[in-house]
């Protein structure tokens, strides 16, 4: 039997639909199934795309101020900046899991664009300060108003696909942060010639412009953003039940709809949360090394600052086809281990080259290997978020392992914000080689999330688990249900 095959789980459905036989699952009408995908793929995925673009946008965009004469005009020195940079994960650590809790209860719309708001608010404020201290308390506080958008989205998105339509998906949206890294470097291109503009240096404009415009978007994605399925505006009653079918149908018996203490210490002792969590820190840390960094490293290369927006541009362009074609390969093949391996691989090569770059008199070879460093990384990035929430199963389980994903992950977000050092520039061999490390660490990871989860479910074939089915908590026992296949 394919792995395939067995995620397969053919539960009772006869709450939802009818059903020729207790056992036998729906048999929906191609076309019909293929019609309703369609429509969630219209109305859930173009508006939290956006979202996070924005998000991402406002959150990295002061690695494009820095070398806009930010530095200059706060009178930055030292590891100040990375001390600006650091300061906003404190609160975008600590509150992603609280945040997905908050999200479970409250309409997502409503949740997703008040946060979005209050963003957009703040990333104005930092276009306005006037010292070192004001900048650190405005991103202190974009951390803490953005920390409950990427775990939100994520788990919203796992909310309406089955385990191998996923990837592709989320793949999409999380394309919205590689865009964005192009999108920053054209559009500080062109606010470039602000400067002076009401008494404002451009690296200001670049805040105040992308802040007023996250903020008018905020207000009118209240009534754009999708909410969870059963209550969702853009379907019809049937389409409703056709989804929650279709969905229930993938997940089996293997539902956790209840926050009793048992469900608390499952999703607490459950090592694929774990496991999941240390891959998604060892690859996000390049992803935000580069998003902070490469303007900064393209100048150093010797680009003048309007040449160094400009060939941002390229490299995100590329990473953004690499982790599409990447997503649907890997959802075609329903398997994700080799694909985040490959990605890791191709990242270490561009690591390697620029570590040994005093041997590397050619510009061009070092600038290829940023293409390299992103493109991998951002292959890889998205595949350990779906990869974790194809493996765990339930309402509650889902939300909390995506906040603890994400939340702890981004400690990566930490390293990035304090590796590179300005005395150690052009070539950056901290920032360069504790990244290159932390990649080692997300392999790891992901091989032991794969073995792991193939032991796994060669016990469950044999019927090692069988004996949770005599659990007082038989109903509630999400992917510990001995009827779940993991996905490898």
């Amino acid at each position: 039997m394919s792995e395939a095959t067995k995620n397969l789980v053919e539960p009772d459905l006869s709450v939802v639909a009818e059903v020729s036989k207790e056992d036998s699952p729906i048999q929906f009408d191609e076309a019909a199934e293929k019609k309703l995908l369609r429509k969630c793929d219209l109305n859930v995925i173009p508006c939290i795309t956006l979202l996070f673009f924005l998000a991402f946008l406002d959150r990295t965009n002061i690695g494009n101020a820095k070398i806009q004469g930010m530095t200059e005009d706060l009178n930055l020195t030292g590891n100040d900046y990375n001390v600006a940079l650091f300061i906003f994960f404190i609160p975008y650590i600590l509150f992603e899991v609280p945040s997905n809790i908050i999200i479970k209860r409250v309409a997502p719309s409503t949740w997703l664009s008040g946060i979005m708001i209050l963003w957009g608010i703040v990333t104005i404020a930092q276009g306005l300060v006037r010292n070192l201290q004001s900048l650190i308390a405005t991103r202190f506080l974009l951390g803490l108003f953005e920390a409950g958008l990427f775990p939100g989205c994520t788990y919203l998105i796992s909310m309406y696909y089955k385990r191998f339509e996923l990837q592709w998906r989320m793949s999409l949206f999380f394309c919205a942060s590689i865009l964005a890294g192009a999108f920053s470097g054209l559009l500080a291109y062109a606010i470039a010639n602000l400067a002076g503009a009401g008494g404002y240096g451009a690296w200001r404009w670049i805040f105040i412009i992308e802040g007023l415009i996250t903020v008018v978007i905020g207000f009118a994605s209240k009534w754009w953003i999708a909410d969870w399925p059963e209550t969702a505006r853009f379907l019809t009653e049937d389409e409703r039940r056709h989804l929650v079918a279709r969905l229930a149908q993938d997940t089996g018996e293997a539902k956790m709809d209840e926050l009793t203490p048992r469900a608390r210490r499952r999703i607490l002792t459950d090592w694929k949360i774990y496991a999941g969590t240390f891959a998604y820190l060892g690859v996000v840390n390049t992803g935000y090394a580069g998003s902070f960094f490469i303007p900064t490293i393209l100048r150093e290369m010797g680009y003048l600052a309007t040449e160094a927006q400009v060939r941002t541009i390229p490299i995100y362009v590329v990473a953004t086809a690499v982790c599409l074609g990447t997503a649907y390969t890997t959802d075609r093949l329903q398997h994700r281990y080799a694909f985040a391996m490959a990605g890791l691989a191709v990242a270490g090569v561009g690591y390697s080259i620029l570590l040994a770059q005093q041997h590397i008199s050619s510009l061009g070879v070092k600038y290829f290997a940023l293409f390299l460093i992103v493109s991998g990384g951002y292959a890889t990035q998205p595949m350990t978020i779906t990869w974790l929430a194809n493996n765990v199963s339930g309402h509650y389980k889902r939300s909390i392992a995506a906040g603890t994903q994400i939340g702890l992950g981004n400690i990566g977000g930490i390293v990035a914000s304090n590796v590179f050092f300005t005395r150690e520039a052009p070539s950056y061999q901290t920032g360069y080689g504790v990244s290159f490390g932390f990649l080692g660490i997300c392999a790891l990871a992901c091989t032991v999330l794969f073995f792991g989860i193939r032991m796994e479910n060669a016990k469950r074939e044999r019927g090692e688990r069988d004996h949770r089915l005599q659990c007082v908590d038989a109903h509630n026992l999400g992917d510990d249900h001995p009827h779940w296949r993991f996905t490898t």
